[in-house]
């Protein structure tokens, strides 16, 4: 990857739908060259795809929380298989310091929550977990 590479996925990063021209204007490079580019860096699984951004209050009622998870010995593969097998893990990070794992999870319902908690800690390998649950974001 390249500057202009970057750039691009900055600006991709802003904005998912901008157009391939006005891609171009903003990188000062042809249509052609943003395209050839999107191609190679999604046929490298650099951009392994697009995804839609809402605004909190889209999903007023929807319950986030993070679980931060610590891993016992070196079980840290078989437990990030089981998590990224549970449907309620939105999201699964590698840590450094107390924690070994980052997880981000969602449910609609705090009885949701209660299972999907359930679930993760009966996961074999995971010594202990810590869920701090999201009350509210500012932009």
């Amino acid at each position: 990857m390249d500057d202009t590479d970057r750039q691009l996925i900055a600006l991709l990063r802003q904005d998912a739908r901008m157009t391939v021209a006005t891609l171009a204007a903003k990188l000062r490079v042809s249509r052609g060259t943003v395209t050839n580019r999107l191609r190679k860096l999604e046929d490298a699984q650099v951009i392994v795809g697009y995804t839609v951004q809402l605004r909190p209050d889209v999903e007023p009622n929807l319950i986030r929380a993070w679980t931060s998870v610590l891993v016992e010995g070196n079980q840290s593969r078989a437990v990030i298989a089981s998590l990224l097998g549970e449907p309620g893990v939105q999201a699964l990070h590698d840590t450094n310091g107390r924690w070994d794992l980052l997880v981000e999870l969602r449910a609609e319902t705090m009885a949701d929550l209660s299972k999907v908690l359930e679930r993760v800690r009966l996961i074999k390998g995971i010594a202990n977990t810590e869920t701090s649950i999201l009350l509210a974001s500012y932009r």
